[in-house]
Order: C-alpha cells, then sequence, then structure tokens
C-alpha cells in the first residue's frame, strides 16, 4: 500500500497529497445508498446512488494515510446524481476537511461535474427503475414526490433521525420540480433510454495539507475546462497532476508561490511567522450570507462552546461560515465535534451530547420547522440561505457589540459590501410555465444565467475567463444557447460577460487577470475582518499573563497533577474588568477552549511555543511598545485595530513580487497511445507514472517546518525524561472530554462503532459532572478549601452564577442524549412532564395525597412549623405557578436551581428515574440515562452540591411572589400562653420587606404572600398592650420560605410588655438560616462560616441581671469581642458588593457590635438598686445627656473647645429623637438605636469621652469598670475609628420613626 520513498518521505512540505477521482463505477452499477436516507417514492433520477473512489494518487502518504471511506463520503456526500440534458449540468465546487484524531488537519477541495452515461448497462437498469416507479405511481393512489416532502419520515414509528435523514435526500436538480407532460409534474424528471442522454456526476478532488481555496479550485476548474474543451490540453494531464502533486512545494512561511495550472498560472501566498495563520475561505462571503450582527451572534455562541448548527442547501456556504467562524477564533481553537458537512449516513452525530460545530445540507423547499433535531436548550441554529439565526436562551452580548458590529461594517463598506448581507442565492427555479413545458428552455436559459452570474453564487468558480471558455468549449452547452436563441429567450448576462471579457483584456495592462484582482481583494478583505477581532481579543486579554497560575516547577509534574491544579485566577481576573463584560467574560474563561489556551501558555515555559500563542504575544507586546491600551486599562472604552493596513500591505506585496515559481509541467516518462484524449470525459490516467514523484527534486529534500517542529520532540528524547506516549495521553486527557470525539471517524460505520461511540459520549459526560461539581464545591467551601490548597479564596456571584447554569447545560445535553423522540426545546422538562403527568393520574386513581417518593423532611430546630411536603411534582408546580418564565428551558432551569437551594437535586433526579418504565420509553438502549453505573455515579457526584448552601434560586428570582408562613413560640412555663393584647409581625430581608401584619389573636401562626424577600435578616415583633394579660415573653419567631423550604429562627427570650424587663412593646429580632439537623454531620466540616444570630436569652439576662444567674465576661473577653466584631465588619466591606450578605447581622446580630459595646457598658455597672428595680445602660445615657443640657443652659460649656461643644450637642439630639420616636423600642433597643446611629453617622468615638468626663459615670459604675479605665477607653475609640472609612447603611426596620 505505501507509496515509494519519494512519495511519503516529501509529502509533508508538498502542495497536495492527493489527486482523487470519485464516481460511477460502471462494474459494480447502480447501488441504491441506504444510508443517505433512501426515499422510493421519488423518482429514479432523484434518488441516491452510492459513489465509489476511482482512482487516488499515490497510494499512501505516511504522515497522511488516504482514508479511502471518508474521502468518498466527503466528496459526494450524497452520493451520485443523475441528470438528463433537460437539466442543469453546471459544474460545482465545494470543500471539506478532516480531522484527524491528534486534532491535526487535513483539506479536500472538489470540483464536481456531469458525464454522459455511455455504458448500456447502467442506461437500461435507469430505464427499467423509471418504468417500474411508473407503474408503482399508476397502481398505488398518486402521491406526487414534489408536493410531499417526504413520505418516508411519515411512519409512525419514524424517529427524530429518520425526519433529519429525509431532509437532506437529493433534490439538486431543477427540473424536479417543473412540470412535465403529466399535470403533477412527476413524469417531468421521466428517462426515456431512446430520447434522452443520461448524465451521472463525477468528482475530482485534491487534498492538501493547508487550506490554499483559491488555487486549489482554480487548478481543478482548469483540469476539467481542458476535459470539456474542443482542443485536446497542451499536454497529457497526467503532467499536471504529477506536477501539482510532486513538484509543486508548499510555500514557505512569508512567501508567495506561482506554479502553472492547463492554462494559466496559479498563485498562493502563507502568512509570516508574526502574522495570522492562513484562512483562505472567503470571509467577505460569510458575512454577506449571515450579515454582520448575525455573524457575531453566531461567532459568540462558538466561543461559549454551546452547539452550533449550520443549515444551507449549498455544501461550499456550510464550509465558508463554518471555516470563516472558526478561522475568527484566534488565538483561541475550537476543541470539540467539528464537521462543517455532516454527511447524511452521519445524522446520528446530532445527537452528541457534547458541544460541536455542524452543517447539515437542507432539502430544496424544506422548512425549518420540520427538521426534529434531538436537542435545542443549548442550540444555535444558523439557516444560513434565508439569513436567520436562533439563539440560545440567556445568551450574554459580546463586549461592545455595537462598535465592534461598526467597525467590521466600515471595513466591509470599504470594499463595497453590505453589512445587512443577506445576499439571496439565486431563485430556485421552480416556477411551472406551460410555455416551456416541452421544450424545457426557460430552465435552460435559468441555468445558463444560474451559470454565468458568478458573482452571487458561492458554488461556481468566480473567474468569469472559466464560464466564459466552458460555455464556448462544451457542444452541449453551445447547443443549449443556440436553441435558447432559437426560441427567443435572451441569454443577456452571456453576452454582457463575453464584452465585460473583452473590455478586460484592453484594460488589464497591468498584467494581472480579473481572477487575481478578485485574489487580491479577497486576501486583503479577509486578513482586515480577521485583524479586527483579533484585536478584540488582545484588547480583552492585554493582562492575562499576569493572572496565569505557574505552580509546577517541571512538565512532568504539571502534566501529572494538571486536574486538580488551577491554571488561571479567575476571579482576580474578572474583578479587574469592565462591569458590562462580565457576563460573557464569566462564561467563556470556563470553556475549554480557553483551558487549552492557558496550558499551552504554561507549557511554552519547557516546549516551543504554540504557533497562534507566539503570534497573539506578539501582538500584546507590540501594544504594550506603542502604549496602546495603558490610558484606558480596566475601561470599557472601545479601541479599533491599529494592525489593519500592515497586515494587508504585506499580502498585497507578497502577491505583486512573486517570490518562488515551481517547476513547469512537462511530458513524462508515458507510453505512446497512453494519454489519449476524448472530449467531454475524464480520462483514465496512468496510475504507475502517477504513483511516485521524481526523486531528483531540489524540495525533496527539504523539510517542511511543519515536520520540523513535529519531529523537534523525537530529537531530544531525553529533554523531559517522559514517555512521548504517555506525555500524550496525559494532554489528550488533561486536554478535553469531547477531544477523542472531534471527528467522527467516517469509515466505519457499523452498530458496534456507533456503540462504541455513545459510550464514549457517556464516559465524556460522567467525567464532565466530576469536574463540574467538585469546582463548584471547591469554589463554595471558602477558606476552608483554600487552606487545604484547593485555590482562591472567594468565588463571586457571578463566577457562582456561571458554574450554575453550566451545570444546568450539562444536565440538558444529559436528558438529550440517546432521546427516542424530541418533544420540546427542553429534554428535561419533557421528562419532568411526563412524570407529573404519571404521578398525578395515580394520585387520581388512590384519591389521596401522592405517596410514591413523597417525604417529609422535619427538623426538631423546626419547632411549632408543619413539616413540608417534599415532592418532585410539587417543587415543578412552584415553577409552573411563575408566570415570569414563559419557556420550558426557563423552567427546566429554574426546576434545577430550585432543586440545588432546596438540597433535592440528587434525590429529585433519582426520584425521576425510578419510574424506569417511563425512562425506557423515552430513551434509547445507548443513552446516559439508561447506563445503570454511570448514572448512580452521576446522582452521587451531585449529592456532594448538598455540602453547601447555595442560594441560586431566591437570588436569580427576585420578582417572583412567594408564599411564607410564619409562627411565634413563647415560654409557655414563665408566661402566659395566651395574651389580650393584638400582636403584629414585620419580616424583613435583604431584598425588602413584607410590611406590618396583624397577627389572628392566639393563634400565634399565619401564611402570607410576598414579593421575595431574599435571605430574611429581621423580624419585628410588637403588640398593643390592650387588656390584662398584655404581657409576653417570647422564645423565638421562625419564617420559612414555603418554596425553598428555607426556615430562619429569629431568636428573642425577652419579655415584651409595659413595666416588665425593660419596657419594651417591639423588638427587633435578628435572624439565623436553620440547618436540618439531618445534614449537620454532612456540613460540620465543609460549611462556610453561619450568619450570625440574635444575642441568646442567656446573654441577655446575665446582662441584664434578671435573675443574676450565668458567669460575666472577663475584661480581657470583652476587649476582645469588641476587635472581632469591627474586624468583621471591616471584611464585610472588603468583600466584591454583591457578596457581601447582611450587615444588620454584624451590627446586631450575636457577637456583633451591639451586643460587645453593651458588655463594654455593663462592665462594673451597678445595676442592683432599692426595691430591687432594674436600671440599663440607656439610663445612664440619659442622665448624662441631662447633664450636659443642664450644664449647657448653664453656660459651664461654654469655655469648651468648639468641637467638644458641637459633639455635645449631637449626643443630646440623638438621645432625644430616639427617646422621641413612636415606637415601643424599650431601653435596650434604644441603646442598640444609639450604637447603630453613632456607627453611621461616624460619631461613636467622640461621643465616648463625653460619656468618660461626665459625672453621672462615678455614680453608676464601680471604679474598676471599664468605662473609668483610660486605656481601655483610648483602645476603644481607635478600634471605633477604624470604621469612618466605610459607608455603614442601616436597615430601614432600624431607623424606622425616628426623626433627624
Amino acid at each position: 500500500m505505501s507509496a515509494g520513498p519519494a512519495g511519503s518521505g516529501s509529502a509533508p512540505h508538498r502542495f497536495a497529497h492527493y489527486f482523487v477521482v470519485c464516481g460511477l463505477d460502471n462494474e459494480t452499477g447502480l447501488e441504491p445508498d441506504a444510508l443517505a436516507g433512501e426515499n422510493f417514492d421519488q423518482s429514479p433520477l432523484k434518488r441516491t446512488f452510492k459513489s465509489k473512489v476511482l482512482a487516488h494518487y499515490p497510494q499512501n502518504i505516511e504522515c497522511n494515510p488516504f482514508d479511502q471511506d471518508a474521502v468518498n463520503m466527503l466528496c459526494m456526500p450524497k452520493g451520485l446524481s443523475f441528470r438528463t440534458q433537460r437539466d442543469s449540468l453546471a459544474p460545482r465546487f465545494h470543500s471539506f476537511l478532516i480531522t484527524r484524531e491528534d486534532g491535526s488537519r487535513t483539506y479536500g477541495f472538489v470540483h464536481t461535474f456531469y458525464e454522459e452515461v455511455t455504458s448500456a448497462q447502467i442506461r437500461s437498469a435507469m430505464q427499467t427503475l423509471h418504468q417500474m416507479h411508473h407503474a408503482e405511481q399508476h397502481t398505488s393512489p398518486h402521491t406526487c414526490p414534489s408536493s410531499s416532502s417526504s413520505s418516508s419520515s411519515s411512519s409512525s414509528s419514524s424517529s427524530s433521525m429518520d425526519s433529519l435523514a429525509s431532509s437532506s435526500d437529493e433534490t439538486e436538480s431543477p427540473s424536479s420540480q417543473t412540470g412535465g407532460r403529466g399535470g403533477c409534474g412527476c413524469s417531468g424528471s421521466s428517462y426515456d433510454a431512446e430520447r434522452d442522454t443520461l448524465y451521472v456526476s463525477k468528482a475530482i478532488c485534491l487534498i492538501a495539507p493547508m487550506p490554499f481555496m483559491h488555487a486549489c479550485r482554480r487548478f481543478l476548474s482548469q483540469l476539467h475546462r481542458a476535459v470539456v474543451s474542443q482542443q485536446p490540453p497542451p499536454l497529457p494531464l497526467e503532467s499536471y497532476v504529477h506536477n501539482v502533486l510532486y513538484e509543486v512545494p508548499l510555500p514557505p512561511p512569508g512567501r508567495s508561490l506561482k506554479f502553472h495550472g492547463v492554462y494559466e498560472p496559479i498563485l498562493c501566498q502563507r502568512p509570516g511567522p508574526s502574522e495570522l495563520p492562513l484562512a483562505d475561505f472567503p470571509l467577505g462571503e460569510a458575512f454577506q450570507l449571515l450579515g454582520v450582527e448575525n455573524l457575531v451572534q453566531v461567532f459568540t455562541c462558538v466561543l461559549l462552546e454551546m452547539q452550533v448548527l449550520l443549515y444551507s442547501q449549498d455544501y461550499q456556504r456550510l464550509m465558508v461560515v463554518a471555516e470563516g467562524i472558526t478561522t475568527l477564533l484566534f488565538p483561541f481553537q475550537w476543541q470539540h465535534v467539528y464537521v462543517p458537512i455532516l454527511p447524511a449516513s452521519l445524522l446520528h452525530f446530532l445527537d452528541a451530547p457534547v458541544p460541536y460545530l455542524m452543517g447539515l445540507q437542507s432539502k430544496e423547499g424544506t422548512d425549518r420547522s420540520k427538521l426534529e433535531l434531538p436537542q435545542e436548550a443549548n442550540l444555535c441554529f444558523v439557516d444560513i440561505d434565508n439569513h436567520c439565526i436562533e439563539l440560545p436562551e440567556d445568551f450574554p452580548q459580546f463586549p461592545n457589540k455595537a462598535e465592534f458590529i461598526q467597525e467590521l461594517s466600515e471595513v466591509l463598506l470599504h470594499y463595497g459590501l453590505s453589512p445587512e448581507g443577506g445576499v439571496t442565492p439565486p431563485p430556485p427555479t421552480t416556477t411551472t410555465t406551460t410555455q416551456t413545458c416541452v421544450t424545457g428552455t426557460g430552465l435552460k436559459s435559468t441555468a445558463l444565467r444560474e451559470l454565468v452570474d458568478d458573482g452571487r453564487n458561492g458554488n461556481l468558480p468566480g473567474e468569469a475567463l472559466d464560464v466564459l471558455e466552458l460555455l464556448q468549449g462544451n457542444p452541449t452547452l453551445e447547443r443549449l444557447q443556440a436553441l435558447a436563441k432559437r426560441t427567443g429567450v435572451k441569454v443577456a448576462r452571456l453576452e454582457s460577460l463575453v464584452a465585460g471579457q473583452k473590455a478586460l483584456g484592453e484594460d488589464n495592462m497591468g498584467g494581472r487577470t480579473g481572477a487575481e484582482e478578485e485574489e487580491l481583494r479577497n486576501a486583503k478583505l479577509n486578513v482586515q475582518l480577521r485583524e479586527v477581532f483579533a484585536a478584540r481579543f488582545a484588547t480583552m486579554f492585554t493582562d492575562y499573563e499576569a493572572f496565569v497560575i505557574q505552580s509546577s516547577p517541571d512538565l512532568e509534574s504539571w502534566l501529572t497533577n494538571r486536574e486538580q491544579m488551577h491554571n488561571f485566577d479567575k476571579a482576580s481576573f474578572l474583578s479587574d474588568q469592565p462591569e458590562p463584560f462580565l457576563p460573557f467574560l464569566s462564561r467563556f474563561i470556563e470553556t475549554q477552549m480557553f483551558a487549552t489556551f492557558i496550558d499551552n501558555k504554561i507549557m511554552s515555559q519547557w516546549e516551543e511555543k504554540e504557533p497562534l500563542l507566539r503570534v497573539f504575544d506578539g501582538r500584546i507586546e507590540k501594544a504594550r511598545l506603542y502604549n496602546v491600551r495603558a490610558p484606558s486599562l480596566r475601561s470599557s472604552v472601545y479601541q479599533k485595530c491599529t494592525f489593519r493596513k500592515e497586515s494587508a500591505q504585506a499580502i498585497e506585496q507578497r502577491l505583486m513580487k512573486i517570490d518562488h515559481t515551481a517547476i513547469h509541467p512537462h511530458l513524462l516518462d508515458m507510453k505512446i497511445g497512453q494519454g489519449k484524449y476524448q472530449q467531454g470525459f475524464f480520462p483514465k490516467l496512468q496510475a504507475d507514472v502517477l504513483a511516485s514523484g521524481p526523486t531528483n527534486n531540489k524540495w525533496s529534500n527539504r523539510t517542511g517546518p511543519a515536520q520540523r517542529r513535529r519531529e523537534w520532540p523525537r530529537q531530544q528524547p531525553d529533554h523531559l525524561g517522559l514517555d512521548n506516549d504517555l506525555k500524550e495521553k496525559y494532554m489528550q486527557e488533561a486536554r478535553s472530554l469531547g477531544k477523542n470525539l472531534r471527528q467522527p471517524k467516517l469509515s466505519d460505520l457499523s452498530p458496534a462503532v456507533i456503540a462504541q461511540t455513545n459510550w464514549k459520549f457517556v464516559e465524556g459526560l460522567l467525567k464532565e459532572c466530576r469536574m463540574k461539581t467538585k469546582r463548584m464545591l471547591v469554589e463554595k467551601m471558602g477558606r476552608e478549601a483554600v487552606e487545604l490548597g484547593h485555590g482562591e479564596a472567594n468565588i463571586t456571584g457571578l463566577e457562582e452564577n456561571t458554574l450554575i447554569a453550566s451545570l444546568c447545560d450539562l444536565l440538558e445535553r444529559i436528558w438529550s442524549h440517546g432521546l427516542q423522540v424530541k418533544q420540546g426545546k427542553s429534554a428535561l422538562w419533557s421528562h419532568l412532564m411526563h412524570y407529573q403527568a404519571r404521578e398525578e393520574m395515580t394520585e387520581q386513581q388512590a384519591e389521596s395525597p401522592v405517596s410514591t417518593g413523597q417525604e417529609r423532611r422535619k427538623s426538631e430546630s423546626s419547632i411549632g412549623l408543619p413539616a413540608l411536603r417534599v415532592s418532585v411534582v410539587q417543587d415543578m408546580r412552584h415553577i409552573q405557578n411563575m408566570g415570569e418564565i414563559k419557556t420550558d428551558v426557563g423552567r427546566a432551569r429554574a426546576w434545577i436551581r430550585l432543586s440545588l437551594e432546596k438540597k433535592l437535586l440528587s434525590q429529585h433526579l433519582k426520584q425521576l428515574l425510578s419510574n424506569q418504565a417511563l425512562t425506557k420509553k423515552l430513551y434509547k438502549r445507548y443513552a446516559f440515562l439508561r447506563c445503570e453505573e454511570e448514572k448512580e455515579q452521576f446522582l452521587f457526584h451531585l449529592l456532594s452540591l448538598n455540602a453547601v448552601d447555595y442560594f441560586c434560586f431566591t437570588s436569580v428570582f427576585t420578582t417572583i411572589m412567594i408564599p411564607y408562613r410564619a409562627v411565634i413560640i413563647p415560654i409557655k412555663k414563665l408566661s402566659n400562653a395566651m395574651t389580650t393584647s393584638n400582636p403584629w409581625v414585620c419580616v424583613s430581608g435583604e431584598l425588602g420587606d413584607s410590611g406590618i401584619m396583624q397577627i389572628p389573636k392566639n393563634v400565634l401562626e399565619m401564611t402570607f404572600d410576598c414579593q421575595n424577600l431574599g435571605k430574611l435578616t429581621t423580624v419585628q415583633l410588637g403588640h398593643d398592650n390592650a387588656g390584662l394579660l398584655a404581657k409576653w415573653l417570647v422564645d423565638c419567631v421562625m419564617v420559612r420560605n414555603e418554596i425553598t423550604g428555607h426556615t430562619y429562627k429569629f431568636p428573642c427570650g425577652r419579655w415584651l410588655g409595659k413595666g416588665v424587663d425593660d419596657g419594651s412593646l417591639e423588638r427587633i429580632l435578628i435572624g439565623e438560616l436553620v440547618v436540618p439537623c439531618s445534614e449537620e454531620e454532612v456540613v460540620r466540616g465543609s460549611k462556610t462560616p453561619p450568619p450570625q444570630r440574635s444575642p441568646s436569652q442567656l446573654r441577655r439576662i446575665s446582662m441584664t441581671s434578671i435573675t443574676g444567674r450565668g458567669t460575666k465576661p472577663t475584661t480581657d473577653q470583652i476587649q476582645e469581642a469588641i476587635s472581632e466584631a469591627v474586624n468583621n465588619i471591616l471584611k464585610h466591606f472588603h468583600k466584591p458588593e454583591k457578596e457581601r450578605g447582611s450587615l444588620t447581622v454584624l451590627l446586631c446580630g450575636e457577637g456583633g457590635l451591639v451586643g460587645a459595646l453593651e458588655q463594654f457598658f455593663y462592665h462594673g455597672f451597678r445595676t442592683a438598686r432599692l426595691f430591687q428595680k432594674n436600671i440599663f445602660v440607656w439610663d445612664f445615657i440619659e442622665r448624662s445627656v441631662v447633664y450636659m443640657e443642664s450644664t449647657d443652659q448653664m453656660g459651664d460649656l461654654q469655655e469648651t473647645a468648639e468641637p467638644f461643644g458641637l459633639t455635645c450637642d449631637s449626643l443630646c439630639r440623638y438621645a432625644n429623637a430616639i427617646n422621641n420616636t413612636s415606637r415601643n423600642i424599650g431601653k435596650d433597643g434604644k441603646f442598640q438605636l444609639l450604637i447603630c446611629l453613632g456607627a453611621r453617622d461616624r460619631l461613636l468615638s467622640n461621643w465616648l469621652p463625653l460619656l468618660v468626663e461626665c459625672p453621672i459615670i462615678t455614680r453608676m459604675y464601680e471604679e474598676t469598670a471599664l468605662l473609668r479605665d483610660r486605656v481601655a477607653v483610648n483602645s476603644l475609640i481607635s478600634i471605633l475609628q477604624s470604621l469612618h472609612d466605610f459607608p455603614i447603611t442601616l436597615e430601614t426596620s432600624l431607623t424606622k420613626g425616628v426623626d433627624l
């Protein structure tokens, strides 16, 4: 199989690796192509038949083995196509690519044309098929194939894949819908061997290591011209094929090359090492097909690694858009499944639960609505021919999108292209006109017009000259032209083309043909558009290097620990970015392409830099030199690209001044009589002269740079002390989940291979689930995780949201894998709806509450609250009642968030999947959800997320109405369980408060609906003191969110009533989230620090000496508590704003500032008085204020310094305002309010010296009191002053009713 030494050794630096001919094999005859979506209702001319690789030269190349099945499938993705003289016989061009296991690519360029069928056997077989088809049509109820889109896919058993297959049937023949002799037009595509000439498609193809699309296209079209032209070519065709295979080298980087086709020279150029890599597909065309706005949106989907499906009738369009978009990703590279042209036999690949970029050929006239796709939750659908796109939900915009589109539009307008795009494909020729039925001339002229209209049709060679010569050199087409003129149909475009050609001949004195001018213009447009995209990334990631974490001493240890390590400081990077960029960037830095980019950066310490990375780093360096970005660092101001002109000039210079010229084609050593020429037929080439190249070729000894790069690690085997295979294995594993699925293996499509592919998907999904849950845990566990060496300390809300969104995407992909029949856009929600329907049916039959899978969740801390019913269906109903969510995808995501917040995600999904009959009904055998062991592991990974607290539902759906339940629990031993007064309550949270609500007398429990309050922070509880039994000793208040099940406890432990305790009729209680007891063990080791609680009953009692029980804190403990409380407030302000939580808790909760200062003031306080009447710190402050006011009136304070007098005024003003409030908040409540207001207005440190200097202190405090210790007071003042730098804002529940 292998070629000669010259054939294989010199391959890497050759322009082309293989020349291939595909078509009809006369010996095997007509074989229906079952894989390509066969439809026997269609006329035989429109059916698909198997094509074969008829010849390929050379036999094989070591560095790029020939894959016969893949090449055949991609050269003729829909098999052979038959036509008669009535049809358009215009040649077509398309390209394809094959991605190998290691990620490297090979490009194929295909010129497809029609050749007359000479075999009598094939002609009679086609006649027989037609007669059978005709007979069936007349015996069966008549259905016209042109009116029904596909009768094969309408059978009841057809799956979503079948309908896809039918949509890719062969319908290129424009005559198929042109009415024939019969009324319906079926017989329009009939075939009569006597009258009709039969044509079949044949493809000639070049397979090359680099995408020199224009050069290959021109070479192939010249080769075809030589076949159809009346004059034989100057040399046998073998000479030209041999020349391009063995004697034309790849141009060296930064150089241009000229080689010779049959009629004209062909130019190609390759960018230098510091330029953007080679991309020869016409980007201008991609922008014209989609429009700038749509293209930028699709580009964003690709960057975020969504599933992108391109849809067009035209293979070349699919290729142009796919290659165009992946080219624009520089410096990043697409890491997942990439199949720009998906052969009909591989439609099951659309079931892949991984990100993909695929192209699907649409059937002429097929409506998008008829296309059933396995999963759409995360799909971007691009209808190229209709210039429209469908985007996934919650889709972030690309940074500076408007200015970016503006800059791209300027480039396009400069080259005379419309930024709106939407260049319509040539109108499909489906008009049925009775005048032309007999001869079909209208059709011919349309076909000619289409052929000539090369400017708009992406499928024709762009060279007007080629088209013209093709028309004039082809007797069949000349006959058509003459016929068209005779019947009075004008072929105006053809005449104008002739005139244009003459004019061009006169104008073109500069020596460049129109085609070359066009090529130069395309190349300049390409590079300028690419530079604009590259400049965006260079601006966004200017400082990326600063955030790369390089912690390994050598490559081996880095590769070994790759999965456990953080390579990029995401939190710091995001905190550096402008706010508007964050939604996009936070998702982009989680992608595989970004991870690979950072991996390459780290590996460049030990290895040669990856080429794209080298160019990108060079760009950033250059920008720094020119100081382009410095002034606007971290701003979202848009900066235009500065490299555009420079790049276009480099290309122009290369194409103007050719660096290398390849050897001319020459006569080969062929036997006399070989290389015979028969017009209109592509000859059988002489294999012996094409099997290997010349041995004395000066190019054959030069090693190409790509080869040198590949061999570089082999030359230094000891360089790393690491086995190359092992390294490759590590890199494969480290870099991706879907990478071994980058390209489906085209050659083997047995059920075993398909099963193996699906098994890889299942393994990949499980691995991805493990990585995602681990990442979510590590990010959320905070400080403990950092101490254990797991990476950064805090997770921003933004990052948490991104991780949860990607978990939702993963669950959607898992639920979409192996679906029997697609229903709705969200596979998960569809499954849940089926489950709900079954459960509700069971419920009705039993006429009792749902019992299956119902679990009641109790915890001893929710005393007084009835158990909350937990079920999958119950949570679904909550989501269904939310009018804000309009789509299935949105409902599925809300349900996932709710389950995650309730720590029930794993349990709910287990419950859902426990209905095995339903799972079997909905999923194929190979689906992930039917792989028992993997499913168990998956649920176990999700269970690990219960170790941390998420508020991902509460914090996202902030405007929904939520039912709450509140219960007041009195201390029955010490007080009346009943009270005659009228109690009220007001619940506040981070997002608002409920307003004051009356509690029904002696019920002590109520439910209320209210807009989402967020995490609950305080409860105001009070009564009106009416009746005889008005005093009330309350233990706590419990409040539960009835949707999420979060229960908050608000400890009180104090009396409410006049003449008891501190005389308060209203208390502000601080909440704590209750952890269900069953989870305490799980959480103990990993929980983020719990929120602060209200001061407990015990502490209150010991301080206010109600009983005198309890130990009093020492001076050291008190000072430590104050430092700790102030420290917590400082930490609060150093967190990102969205992450701070409640400041009220830090001020008034357990361990808060108020409690700590209370202890300071109670130290050495003389509380016991005659008749045991309790006195409070507030009494001391009141008396001090009275003393200061009276002294002020007597004028004693006139001599004191001005600021001292002002401070004195402020203390009196604040204390009086608190005393005069309409609220009955009691003496401890008033002290709390004074401390909070003093902290807010930065007055606490000024008030302390006043209280210390006041003579009242000696009457009310012992000598040893901390308040009379100068050192302690000064230390306290300096600690409190550290709060002055921060803006303290107070909840309205604290300051209500105080007029300052």
